[in-house]
């Protein structure tokens, strides 16, 4: 619920955020609603980059929240019911990584900050490396190829697995 901007968006998205207006209002908030209706389903931020709008400058217009008060993403909710085939933005389903693009390659960054550190001190004692965790959205981005040659490196350069 911290930041400065919303969620990262690559180009496609923005129609597809724009497509599902009616399939993903039931799990949105009504300040995510309001923020919609006054800012639209995506914006460009301070640097010109898409990204998902925020509410009152905090959590994400998509974000909704469990009878507990567990943030989850309602484009999300409605992809789990099978209402539609989007799960959420890339560059949600990739987080803690994030992808700087340049001219001739992406280099992917992994943001850390104490929000995550459960999922960090959960993930170390289970021993699921953070690639390992992002598979299904490293291979939604580069493919079933690179994430194969991905864990052929990590093998090879002989770190612990």
């Amino acid at each position: 619920m911290e930041g400065d901007a919303g969620a990262p968006l690559e180009e496609e998205e923005t129609s597809i955020l724009e497509s599902l207006s009616g399939t993903i209002a039931p799990f949105l908030t009504g300040e995510g609603i309001d923020a919609i209706d006054k800012q639209g389903y995506w914006v460009r931020d301070d640097d010109g980059e898409l990204t998902t709008p925020l509410v009152d400058g905090k959590q994400c217009v998509y974000a909704c929240f469990s009878d507990e008060g567990i943030a989850g993403c309602a484009i999300e909710k409605a992809w789990e019911k099978g209402l539609c085939d989007f799960r959420k933005p890339l560059s949600c389903h990739l987080y803690p990584v994030r992808i700087q693009k340049y001219p001739h390659y992406d280099a992917l960054n992994y943001h850390r900050w104490p929000l995550c550190d459960a999922a960090r001190v959960c993930g170390s004692k289970k021993g699921v490396r953070v690639f390992r965790f992002l598979k299904e959205a490293l291979v939604r981005k580069y493919g079933e190829d690179w994430y194969r040659e991905l864990e052929e490196y990590f093998i090879l350069s002989g770190l612990k697995t």
